[in-house]
């Protein structure tokens, strides 16, 4: 793709998964993760990338089920797709190109990803830069008529196999374009050449089925894993959110991750869900500035 100007591609293996990584930028700088949410790809961040390249060794991989990476059978415990097992593919992955730990940024289901990075392997992650997600646990049990309606995948992806997988199946494409339109306020922020990867990569059954399973686990094992842990994040966490977006209309996402992590700061942004693709100098603005303010580059 275009949009990643000096970039690699490579398809890498961490453990048992295969996945599809971009990386580039200054190799001499920090290593910074980045890790896209559904249903897309690590091609989210192309505008984010191309602001923070002279800043970061960037790394963004694709999550297991998603893009260009493995899509694992799954089981009735859905544990393939557990944050727990993707996050553990990101942790190899920094193992991979060297580090023993790094800076994490994360939108939507890859900040459920990083959640739980920092849970599993704290010692890998340096700090980290949540958008637009408040805990899961906290979001199921939160959950409220406004919220169902916004988040109506949420609890349509859930639904026992093949129903949601059949449905999307017969439309897939069209699907994507419904929901993700819907969460950007009808608008259509994606780069034309994003966007394709995104459609084309999400048309497979394989894909639509992973993608699924994502979202089982989310409401199963994972809130297992957040009940049987209760662990708070050690690391610097900044959380944004998006001021035309669910978390700032049903949740006080500030009160909710001070609960989950020990130092936390965060604040209300301009844009929809999509704020990275529609805001990308203004995310990476936030991501340098903070983690600058940790004074860690090991």
């Amino acid at each position: 793709m275009t949009l990643f100007g000096g970039f690699r591609e490579e398809r890498i293996k961490t453990g048992e998964m295969t996945l599809f990584v971009r990386h580039g930028g200054s190799l001499d700088k920090p290593p910074l993760i980045l890790l896209h949410g559904y249903p897309q790809t690590s091609a989210m961040w192309h505008g984010v990338a191309a602001e923070l390249a002279a800043d970061y060794h960037l790394i963004c991989p694709d999550l297991r089920g998603y893009g260009r990476s493995d899509t694992p059978a799954s089981d009735v415990d859905h544990a393939p797709y557990s944050k727990r097992a993707m996050a553990g593919d990101i942790a190899e992955l920094i193992r991979h190109f060297g580090y023993g730990s790094a800076f994490v940024g994360a939108h939507d289901r890859g900040a459920r990803v990083a959640h739980r990075l920092g849970l599993d392997h704290p010692e890998m992650v340096r700090a980290m830069m949540l958008i637009d997600i408040a805990p899961t646990r906290e979001m199921y049990a939160g959950t409220d008529d406004v919220f169902a309606r916004a988040y109506w995948h949420w609890f349509f992806l859930i639904q026992e196999a093949p129903l949601p997988e059949t449905l999307i199946g017969a439309d897939p494409r069209g699907f994507w374009m419904t929901k993700c339109t819907n969460q950007a306020r009808g608008d259509n922020p994606f780069h034309p050449e994003a966007l394709e990867e995104y459609l084309s990569t999400f048309e497979s059954s394989e894909a639509i089925h992973a993608s699924c399973e994502d979202y089982r686990a989310a409401a199963t094992i994972d809130i297992d894993h957040d009940n049987a842990d209760d662990a708070k994040l050690g690391m610097p966490l900044h959380v944004l959110w998006a001021k035309r977006g669910v978390i700032e209309a049903g949740f006080d996402a500030l009160a909710l991750w001070k609960l989950r992590a020990k130092h936390v700061t965060g604040h209300a942004v301009e844009g929809t869900h999509y704020v990275a693709e529609e805001h990308p100098a203004d995310i990476a603005r936030e991501m340098r500035s903070f983690f600058a303010k940790t004074g860690d580059t090991r």
